[in-house]
């Protein structure tokens, strides 16, 4: 399938996450610590000692580090930012819980964890593989065993033929009634067409009937016969909570195959459609489906090669879904004109916290609307994408408005613009008072100087928790580089690369200012933003 994306090229961005070892054993030693020493809470709910302290601590990590790699398993092209998020949140709410329920928590946790290896059935950790009748008999024989709780399967990353579906079609017709998630991403890879639908037909049969909460159907090169192949288990789902549709080479007829085939989204929650060929035509399907989910909170239609017409359609579906909380359209061609109409559905979600529009050709007049549209809506704000759409230094004001009111934000990507000194020092203001939960932010290709990249510098590192400033790939000459370097020297590791910095750049202004020419008034353009006010639009 052609994935070959519309997006200008990206500069190179940090992984996140998974955590190395070395990290999660310096984690552990802090929980140990928080559990054992003495802190406001440990004299409310009483302290552990060491050695109880140091094995829930273990547990605590282990557990927050699965249920962080499953959400970032589901966003694999992330930079794992939200992963170590859900990380951080985890392991702070199973230590809470830990010093509530005192000494006897770790026999708690361990249940747990025995809990989760009893209902959770997965065999997608091993050597990605095609997988044989007798392997598939010795794989699949603990869930064949009388009295089972499994409850959630994952079968990808192995390659079912025809032998080894028809081993695990008795299997999962037994099943059926206990299952409430089904994975079965990346599960006929490198399959003949003709054996990878029988082998899709089999799979669904089986589970036909079954009450699932969670289906995921990713990586599988479905097309419009594949999802057909899916239809009888797609038609009997009534109680779908999350449906995961990714790298599916879904076109314009699979797109209509899907809405025809779910014929039940009240309960939909989670709607994942990365990474898809559905264009214009397929958006107005895959609309249709969205309107029929009143309670989606996690709506994901990223790199789908749609343009203008279904970003207008989109936009006017999501005008329905108030409880969102989480929107990535990133990586399509939705132009200005789907960028107003998103605007207006944006008023209406008060309960957003994550915002992925980068790469939407949005331009100043869409980027205008979408931010006074966010300034007055979507309070606890956490995450604001819109890199690579051509926002100028004359969208700035509105733009810095619209982050001045937004108080929990962590992460703001605004790469790959045109905003300039003059652009980058009116958002930095904006981001001087509170704003003490900012973690990240990603000012990178955008034409930034040497005056620029200073006062961002000299805003975030201020910031308690700051852990990454990305302004590489602008125009900052080596003594703003130095200057930046002087404003982090305690904290060397939270400023980004200038590995793709261009000190001689010049930033293509009609009149042909040159690097050394726009440097000397450098100076002189912070001086005249010292006292800009940041706030609301006339």
């Amino acid at each position: 399938m052609d994935t070959t994306s519309n997006s200008k090229h990206r500069p190179f961005s940090i992984k996140l996450w998974p955590p190395s070892e070395s990290t999660r054993l310096v984690l552990v030693q802090r929980l140990t610590n928080n559990l054992s020493s003495n802190s406001i809470f440990t004299q409310k709910y009483g302290a552990l000692n060491k050695e109880d302290a140091e094995e829930n601590a273990k547990k605590i990590e282990d557990i927050a580090f699965n249920v962080a790699n499953e959400q970032y398993d589901r966003e694999p092209d992330g930079d794992g930012g939200a992963a170590v998020q859900l990380y951080a949140k985890e392991c702070s709410k199973l230590l809470l819980e830990v010093l509530k329920r005192g000494p006897e928590e770790k026999k708690e946790l361990a249940s747990q964890n025995n809990a989760s290896a009893e209902t959770f059935f997965d065999i997608s950790k091993g050597q990605r593989a095609f997988i044989k009748a007798e392997e598939a008999e010795n794989l699949l024989r603990p869930l064949k065993e009388p009295g089972n709780s499994y409850t959630k399967i994952c079968f990808s990353n192995r390659s079912f033929g025809l032998e080894a579906a028809r081993v695990a079609e008795p299997i999962l017709v037994s099943l059926k009634n206990q299952l409430k998630e089904v994975d079965l991403s990346d599960f006929i890879a490198g399959r003949p067409e003709t054996e990878a639908l029988e082998v899709m037909n089999i799979f669904s049969a089986a589970l036909e009937g079954s009450v699932l909460k969670s289906l995921n159907l990713s990586n599988n090169a479905l097309g419009e016969k594949g999802v057909r192949a899916f239809g009888s288990l797609l038609k009997s789902q009534s109680c779908l909570e999350e449906l995961y549709l990714m790298n599916d080479g879904i076109s314009e007829e699979a797109a209509k195959a899907v809405c025809e085939l779910i014929p039940s989204t009240e309960k939909l929650k989670v709607l994942h459609f990365h990474n898809n060929m559905t264009g214009d035509e397929g958006a107005l399907a895959i609309s249709d489906v969205v309107k029929r989910s009143p309670l989606l909170e996690d709506f994901r239609c990223s790199s789908t090669r749609v343009g203008s017409g279904g970003g207008v359609a989109l936009a006017k579906a999501l005008e329905s879904c108030t409880n969102l909380k989480k929107l990535d359209l990133r990586d399509n061609m939705f132009g200005v004109e789907a960028g107003v109409a998103l605007s207006k559905a944006l008023s209406k979600h008060l309960d957003l916290v994550e915002v992925y529009l980068s790469y939407l050709n949005l331009e100043d007049e869409g980027t205008v609307a979408i931010a006074n549209a966010l300034k007055e809506s979507a309070p606890s704000l956490e995450v604001l994408e819109m890199a690579g759409n051509d926002i100028t230094a004359g969208a700035a004001p509105t733009i810095a408005a619209c982050i001045a009111a937004k108080q929990h934000l962590t992460k703001l990507n605004l790469a790959e613009n045109e905003l300039k000194d003059e652009g980058t020092i009116q958002i930095s203001k904006a981001l001087e008072e509170g704003h003490t939960l900012l973690e990240e932010v990603d000012m990178s290709t955008n034409f930034i100087r040497r005056a620029g990249a200073r006062h961002l510098a000299q805003v975030v590192v201020q910031k308690p928790g700051f852990r990454l400033l990305n302004i590489n790939g602008n125009i900052i000459s080596d003594d703003g580089v130095d200057e930046v370097n002087e404003v982090f020297k305690k904290y060397p590791d939270v400023l980004g690369s200038f590995d793709e910095n261009d000190p001689e750049g010049d930033d293509d202004d009609d009149d042909g200012e040159k690097s050394s020419e726009g440097e000397a008034n450098e100076d002189e353009l912070e001086f005249k933003m010292k006292n800009l006010e940041v706030g609301q639009e006339e």
